[in-house]
């Protein structure tokens, strides 16, 4: 480990960033050292320009992904070398806000009957039930699974924070089916990993990756389906089943309300409120063309 690497590394860990962010933000940074073949600590503005330039134009990477990469090198330069950071010089690409896909409750019944292995069907479940992250799913310990309260602890999620997320009876059953049939109860884990699901460690967020995307194959679903989806279908259809945001937020683990009203854009209870403006012209029935 490098002495430039490794004090990033502590100052992201004292700031108490998420371990995604903090393997995220000194990858970027070990990118941009290598894309100039120098110390990062020697590169300036004109190479961090063409830096931008390159993920824009070369490696074809989104807006959003280069407002990442440009927040990773952000930080290297003022908290860990404590030098100024010029907006002018480096300005950050416009954000792209773009809807997320939605499952109806029909394309979710398709894609949990479609999962591969009765396991990879528990994690989706899981995932649909609680609207849980999947880094927060594969983190989820025995203990965290509260019967008499029927709820479940999300411990660590994004920011750090616990929540309760609501355990349905459905899910409860289907978690008890799940332990019975693991080949060695685990000691901490309710996922755990290998290849058996006997190890002591917990399954990786891949897992849930390929679960996902298997069964989304399987069932023959022509959207782009991934873990997220089913996080936002959760709180769509809460929303369309009569819920209001706050009580969504609380269960997503949103810091601002103002994250959670994407929701109202997606649910078609909301879309479907009112009627559009062109239902009320009298129009002919056909065209000019056509008479």
């Amino acid at each position: 480990m490098t002495r430039l690497r490794k004090m990033m590394l502590e100052e992201l860990q004292r700031l108490n960033y998420a371990e995604t962010t903090i393997r995220h933000y000194i990858h970027t940074v070990e990118d941009f050292a290598r894309r100039f073949n120098r110390p990062p600590d020697r590169l300036g503005p004109r190479h961090i320009r063409e830096y931008q330039a390159e993920l824009f134009q070369k490696r074809k990477l989104s807006p959003n992904s280069v407002t990442r990469h440009l927040a990773a090198l952000r930080f290297f330069y003022i908290k860990t070398l404590k030098r100024s950071w010029s907006i002018a010089e480096t300005p950050y690409p416009k954000w792209v806000f773009h809807l997320p896909t939605i499952l109806s409750q029909e394309e979710v019944t398709q894609l949990i009957d479609a999962a591969l292995t009765p396991y990879h069907r528990t994690l989706l479940m899981t995932l649909y039930a609680t609207g849980a992250r999947r880094a927060e799913l594969t983190h989820l310990k025995v203990t965290d699974i509260d019967s008499q309260r029927m709820v479940i602890r999300i411990q660590g999620g994004k920011g750090r924070k616990d929540r309760d997320a609501m355990l349905s009876p459905k899910l409860l059953q289907a978690l008890r089916e799940h332990w019975r049939g693991l080949r060695r109860k685990p000691s901490a884990w309710l996922f755990p990993g290998n290849r058996w699901h006997t190890g002591d460690t917990p399954i990786t967020t891949k897992v849930v990756w390929n679960a996902c995307k298997e069964a989304a194959q399987r069932a023959g679903l022509q959207k782009d389906v991934h873990p997220h989806t089913l996080r936002h279908s959760f709180a769509t259809h809460l929303l369309e089943a009569g819920a209001d945001l706050r009580t969504i937020q609380i269960l997503l683990g949103h810091r601002d309300l103002e994250e959670t009203t994407i929701y109202l854009h997606l649910s078609e209870r909301h879309l479907n409120a009112t009627t559009s403006p062109l239902d009320s012209l009298k129009l002919k029935d056909s065209s000019p063309q056509e008479e």
